[in-house]
């Protein structure tokens, strides 16, 4: 009979990936609404494909959270379900949704899923803002609907913990949002405003998501948005492009930020090696 010891490999593969944090985390998933209220700094990824397999590993290296979007992203509620477990598995990240509308049914819905906290798109006022809180928490505080599936295992249990578990991060991306800045920061039980760059960009006039004739107004749009937030002590957010973007804008007065997304550095990689192996 051969020894079945003969069979193993006498070192592991070359190719095999790390499932270690790139940093040791300081953080946990469970307090992440609390750091996110006291305006600690806070470092996020954006997931747009239905990749559980990679999101989980996304989900290891040692961000503060994993974005799932939901409104642009390639996936849809089973996507959003399994990338919620993937990043629940490393113990690391809390899971966020950008839910597809301002709606208590896409906000329930990814909050039973077990996000702990949700992204709302296309807030214009301070009405729309009370309506995004009020769907995120439970009687007396809100209007959600009692039935966290999945989220009990996570989130809570009780409604209480879990209205203070979760958190309410509404985005700033047009003129009539940028108008009512004031108004929509001082929402009762906001957690947060979030920067959407490429649609802000078209809102100033810009031709393209990225135009550059409308730099100057859209820096100084950050620049609104971030000191309304401070004057009334909720976070601020933003999308980044990359990481050194991310810590411009966490220095210039953001308490958290998101860097790029999984679809983007796949293609970025990718085309990378290609032009290596090309020389």
């Amino acid at each position: 009979m051969t020894n079945s010891a003969t069979h193993a490999p006498t070192h592991a593969p070359t190719h095999a990936p790390t499932h270690a944090p790139t940093h040791a985390p300081t953080h946990s998933p469970t307090d992440f609404a609390a750091r996110l209220r006291a305006r600690r700094r806070i470092l996020g990824y954006w997931v747009v494909l239905d990749n559980p397999v990679g999101t989980e590993r996304l989900a290891g290296l040692g961000y503060d959270y994993v974005c799932v979007d939901a409104q642009h992203g390639l996936l849809d509620y089973k996507g959003t379900l399994g990338a919620m477990t993937a990043i629940d598995a490393r113990g690391i990240s809390a899971g966020m949704v950008r839910v597809p509308a301002n709606d208590g049914f896409w906000i329930g819905q990814a909050l039973d899923a077990g996000a702990r906290g949700v992204i709302v798109p296309l807030v214009n006022t301070a009405e729309e803002a009370a309506a995004a809180v009020s769907a995120c928490r439970y009687p007396p505080h809100g209007v959600r609907s009692y039935g966290p599936m999945r989220s009990g295992l996570r989130v809570g249990p009780t409604p209480a913990e879990a209205n203070e578990q979760v958190a309410c991060i509404v985005m700033i991306e047009t003129a009539q949002a940028l108008g009512n800045t004031a108004e929509i920061c001082a929402t009762k039980g906001l957690d947060g405003v979030y920067i959407g760059p490429s649609d802000l960009t078209i809102a100033l006039g810009g031709r393209t998501s990225t135009d550059p004739s409308v730099a100057e107004e859209f820096e100084a749009a950050l620049t609104k948005v971030a000191e309304a937030a401070k004057s009334v002590g909720i976070a601020a957010g933003i999308h980044c492009p990359n990481g050194v973007t991310a810590a411009k804008r966490l220095a210039q007065g953001f308490t958290f930020a998101t860097v790029s997304s999984d679809l983007a550095h796949l293609e970025q990689a990718a085309a990378g090696h290609l032009r290596d192996a090309l020389g």
